[in-house]
């Protein structure tokens, strides 16, 4: 049986797949999925049998994605299972774009500190898996896609703590399977390159400041989730600077829109693919 997490999650996907890029705040439902004709079919391996995912490869579908997100604090106004929404659905994005790819489950614990400093425990529900777990994590998951005969893993992460475990564990695994036809490939442009992109575009279109936009939990955060998951906004809670001093919040998560949202998360795909075709030298 599919685990409820999944079942909470990818019921998600399919409503925001339906929803029309611009869907304001209070959006009720899902609209038609003709809507959203780049997202009918989500390639995640977590909801196809092992018989199908045995027959895709077969097909030529040799690229494998590992999303990787977190579960961490972000404001009074928004879950904490942010990222793990974010990069689940951009990772199909990347998917369809690709052509030839599959999406692995999204790993949901990486890097968010450590848990034995003193003030951890002053925002509850945050669980950190540190360094030397998460790479031991990737490395795993990797070798176990290629012995199914994937051909080039992609590693992608949404969240700043993710990427070095990424580069690492890419660069020690191609060091070892130089020669073998399989490449991994930590994707870090989705990250930093989509950051800077999304900052430059609120910038030059609205004039507002990185101040205003914000590092965390802000305008681009908060926008990319009401685009993928709107249910994980608490509308009553938005305020500047999440309202308080302590709130964990970066920037104004009340000029988010689903708009800015689909921009943001478009920019960080394509970003994505255009480091990959790098990589892989086409």
């Amino acid at each position: 049986m599919r685990p409820m997490r999944t079942l909470a999650l990818y019921s998600a996907l399919a409503a925001a797949a339906a929803l029309a890029p611009t869907a304001a705040l209070d959006a009720q439902g899902p609209a038609t999925a003709a809507e959203r004709p780049d997202l009918l079919a989500m390639p995640y391996m977590e909801a196809m049998t092992w018989t199908e995912i045995r027959d895709a490869i077969a097909a030529g579908r040799k690229v494998a994605i590992v999303p990787t997100g977190g579960t961490e604090q972000n404001g009074p106004h928004m879950i904490l299972g942010k990222h793990n929404y974010i990069v689940t659905f951009a990772a199909g994005l990347l998917a369809n774009r690709l052509g030839d790819a599959l999406v692995a489950p999204t790993v949901q614990y990486v890097p968010e500190g450590n848990y034995n400093r003193p003030d951890f425990g002053a925002k509850p529900g945050v669980i950190s898996l540190l360094q030397p777990a998460y790479e031991l994590l990737l490395d795993a998951a990797v070798r176990s896609l290629k012995v199914h005969g994937f051909t080039d893993i992609i590693l992608i992460g949404d969240s700043g703590g993710n990427q070095s475990g990424m580069t690492k564990v890419a660069a020690a695994l191609n060091a070892e399977w130089a020669g073998s036809g399989v490449k991994v490939h930590a994707l870090t442009d989705y990250y930093q390159q989509g950051r800077l992109l999304i900052r430059d575009y609120l910038q030059k279109t609205y004039g507002w400041s990185e101040q205003v936009v914000g590092s965390h939990a802000g305008t681009s955060d908060t926008s990319q989730l009401l685009y993928v998951f709107a249910q994980g906004i608490r509308t009553d809670k938005l305020a500047p600077g999440g309202g308080s001093a302590d709130s964990g919040v970066n920037g104004d998560p009340t000029k988010a829109t689903a708009e800015i949202g689909k921009i943001a998360i478009d920019f960080k795909v394509n970003a994505a693919i255009a480091q990959f075709r790098a990589l892989r030298g086409r």
